[in-house]
């Protein structure tokens, strides 16, 4: 078995390499030659933490495993640790012996902002050109680097529960050469983009705040009862998602779904879009929404790339197990 430990992640897999690896594993569930198992997500009884396992099978790419971890929210504090805690595991689909143990953290960051990017190249207006965030935490900064990557952006605007960590996204601007102001939630519709990057378990975002035309990248709600956005806004909104299931269940699109807002029938998948087999958007002032709940798929397709980039440059270590 092949052990790619969390200290070599940052010097093996770039923003482009999981952008392409979210790409290409979302056309293939679009396309049923991939498919996610079953979520486990609970909360633990124990530091508050949430804890679960996200799995899955690429028959195209051969891929199979699982990604084990979850949100522990008091290491920040406690611990000078990242909140978010995981690691992947790959198994030879062919005999089941475990291939590879791969640190999921930087990972997560990665597939998580790659999944945004993809969403936002592939509905977002081409001529979209201010960026709103609202959170700020960690994955923030890797959301925005990763979103000002994929149109002409001219401005970012962000907001967050606690305004003291509004300078982590103001840095990333900076780095990026834009002007950064910090708005109240009701100045958020300056935005041409937005994407919602939080845990909250009650809405920020509400439908008025939301301007026709824009495309929002909902991708904190990954467990059931989470929820960042109005439900109204999703019946605005033509809705995309990575895995319906998911966005039904345990995605944003839980919500509106339970008040018969929407039905699971008007949740597109992006793998569609990526496929050409959904148009996506179809006009300017058309409002478009990315339920990002996270899969399992993604996770496999970043830690797979990077096994192979470090068996290449001789970085793996290599365990009898």
């Amino acid at each position: 078995m092949l052990i790619v430990p969390e200290r070599e992640i940052a010097d093996l897999m770039t923003r482009d390499a999981a952008f392409d690896a979210v790409e290409k594993v979302f056309a293939a569930m679009a396309a049923r030659d991939a498919y996610n198992f079953p979520v486990v997500r609970e909360a633990i009884g124990h530091e508050d933490a949430l804890y679960g396992f996200k799995g899955g099978f690429d028959q195209a790419g051969l891929t199979l495993g699982l990604k084990a971890g979850g949100y522990w929210p008091n290491n920040l504090e406690k611990r000078n640790l990242i909140n978010h805690q995981s690691t992947v595991f790959l198994f030879d689909p062919d005999t089941g012996k475990a291939k590879a143990m791969v640190g999921g953290n930087l990972l997560t960051a990665l597939r998580t902002a790659a999944a945004s990017s993809v969403s936002i190249k592939h509905l977002a207006r081409d001529d979209a050109r201010v960026i709103g965030m609202i959170g700020a935490g960690h994955q923030a900064t890797f959301q925005l680097r990763a979103a000002l990557e994929q149109r002409q952006f001219e401005k970012v605007i962000g907001w967050n529960y606690h305004p003291d960590m509004l300078p982590n996204i103001e840095k990333v601007a900076t780095e990026a050469g834009l002007p950064f102001e910090a708005v109240e939630l009701d100045g958020i519709g300056e935005a041409d983009v937005i994407i919602s990057i939080t845990s909250a378990f009650a809405p920020s975002l509400m439908a008025d705040h939301v301007a026709p035309g824009t495309h929002i990248a909902c991708m904190g709600t990954d467990t059931k009862g989470k929820q960042e956005v109005e439900s109204a806004l999703l019946a605005k909104a033509s809705v995309f998602t990575d895995e319906v299931a998911q966005s039904i269940s345990i995605g944003e699109a839980q919500h509106a779904v339970a008040e018969g807002l929407i039905k699971e029938s008007d949740v597109g998948e992006i793998g569609a879009v990526i496929n050409g087999t959904n148009p996506g958007r179809i006009s300017a002032k058309q409002i478009t929404l990315f339920d990002g709940t996270g899969v399992g798929l993604q996770d496999l397709a970043v830690a797979a790339a990077v096994v192979d980039l470090a068996v290449e440059k001789g970085i793996a270590i290599e365990v009898d197990f």
